[in-house]
């Protein structure tokens, strides 16, 4: 043990550093003045103390970190003094392990509150938009970043989607995709292992793709997999954490507790909306089914009773179609309606809605559109239909038309049974007298 003897409390300020325990003289105290009394009792709060000469109770408490001094009477030996000082550096120690043991204890209770936050959250939904947005919030609390992202995997594609992303360009990522094994998010997808990246420059593994398209710097990245019943279904990234800070095994393992609830709710979420959506949904063409198209109707026609409005209603029929299916086959015959609807969906407005309406007839809704702004759409779906060339994927050059009829709300119908029956209505004549036209119900 090494022993620095001094003459004042300002000098043994000096000297504190280097060193286990403080030995007091109760003269050297009385001896210094207020203000250096002041910053010595501040200094020496962390250092076991012995008071020499003095008595329990001359020291404020202020003086002593926790279980104060140990005083020593005169007259005492050598030996006395180092039995003490032993006795007040072991009971620091004590003091010192007890303080982290209850340190501990406190960022557990605080790591349980808030995982137990986390799982009444993640249970209080089931809409997978809204459990993604509680994941991403809670791992902004948990570490503080620059930007935060979840990619989800893409079952049919086994892309990886960017579904959620936080910070300055959180917005220009979203819906992005990166292939399997692409960066290190599709790396972390890839081998179902998490990836701390101190230095995005020395890693290959690194994609630069994404900084280009948005000009942002990714230094530094911290990615975990999400995995339910032994499969990656996405991964969560935290990007440049704050300060310039490097990304701790300590960020890891609370990013770990947090996707291991957040990955069963994610799972159960985009689960219940493939089967929301399948209720809704055509199996083939993947356009809405008749189920959604009367919903819809019936809401276009409260509306347009609301506000005065007009709401058009296109009824197609492919022409000739069956013998698409006699020369070509049933199988082909499908990968024709498919391409139809995807064509459909490329050449109308987004608020409006397609539906398969059965076979190879089709229905689309434009709500807030008048008759004659509706054959002007229906015009141009029949001359996009008209010069399309269909099944060229399969080494065929398929040419096809449609009928197209179309009836209006208020102006033709009182409701929706009335408004499908006179489109399709209009359809027929079509069908019966030229075929590739469009007629407004008379």
């Amino acid at each position: 043990m090494r022993v620095t003897a001094v003459a004042s409390l300002r000098e043994a300020q000096e000297k504190l550093p280097g060193h286990e325990a403080v030995v007091l003289s109760r003269r050297a105290v009385a001896a210094a003045d207020p203000e250096t009394r002041k910053a010595f009792a501040s200094a020496v709060r962390q250092y076991p103390l012995v008071v020499a000469g003095g008595r329990q109770g001359h020291l404020p408490t202020s003086w002593f970190k926790r279980g104060g001094a140990f005083y020593l009477k005169a007259p005492f030996s050598g030996d006395d003094l180092l039995h003490f000082l032993k006795k007040a550096v072991a009971v620091h120690a004590l003091e010192q392990e007890v303080q982290g043991l209850r340190e501990e204890v406190d960022q557990k209770a605080r790591e349980l509150g808030f995982y137990k936050d986390v799982g009444k959250a993640l249970t209080s939904s089931l809409d997978l938009r809204t459990i993604l947005n509680i994941v991403m919030e809670k791992t902004r609390e948990l570490i503080r970043a620059e930007a935060w992202s979840i990619l989800l995997v893409d079952e049919e594609t086994q892309e990886l989607v960017f579904q959620v992303a936080k910070g300055r360009k959180g917005k220009q990522v979203e819906k992005l995709r990166l292939k399997m094994g692409q960066g290190i998010a599709g790396w972390v997808a890839q081998h179902g292992k998490p990836a701390i990246v101190p230095d995005t420059s020395k890693d290959e593994r690194f994609y630069r793709g994404v900084d280009q398209m948005t000009r942002f710097h990714t230094r530094s990245i911290l990615a975990v997999p999400m995995v339910s019943k032994d499969r990656v279904i996405g991964v969560l990234e935290v990007i440049n954490k704050q300060g310039g800070a490097p990304f701790t095994q300590q960020d890891l393992e609370l990013l770990l507790k947090l996707v291991d609830q957040a990955a069963i709710a994610v799972e159960h979420a985009a689960l219940y909306q493939r089967v929301a959506e399948q209720a809704v949904t055509d199996d083939l063409t993947q356009l809405f089914n008749l189920r959604y198209l009367n919903r819809t109707i019936d809401m276009e026609i409260e509306r347009c009773q609301r506000y005065g409005s007009s709401v058009s209603l296109i009824f197609m029929d492919l022409d000739f179609f069956k013998d698409i299916n006699d020369q070509y086959g049933h199988l082909m015959g499908s990968k024709v309606l498919v391409e139809v609807a995807q064509l459909l969906l490329k050449n109308l407005r987004s608020i409006d809605v397609v539906a398969r309406y059965g076979g190879d007839e089709f229905v689309v809704v434009l709500p807030q559109t008048g008759v004659q702004a509706a054959r002007t759409i229906a015009e141009r779906l029949r001359r996009v239909l008209a010069t399309s060339t269909f099944l060229r994927s399969e080494g065929l050059a398929v040419k096809l038309t449609a009928s197209f009829g179309i009836a209006a709300y208020p102006d033709h119908a009182r409701n929706r049974e009335e408004l499908l029956r006179l489109a399709d209505e209009a359809m027929y004549r079509v069908k019966h007298e030229t075929r590739n036209r469009v007629y407004i119900v008379a």
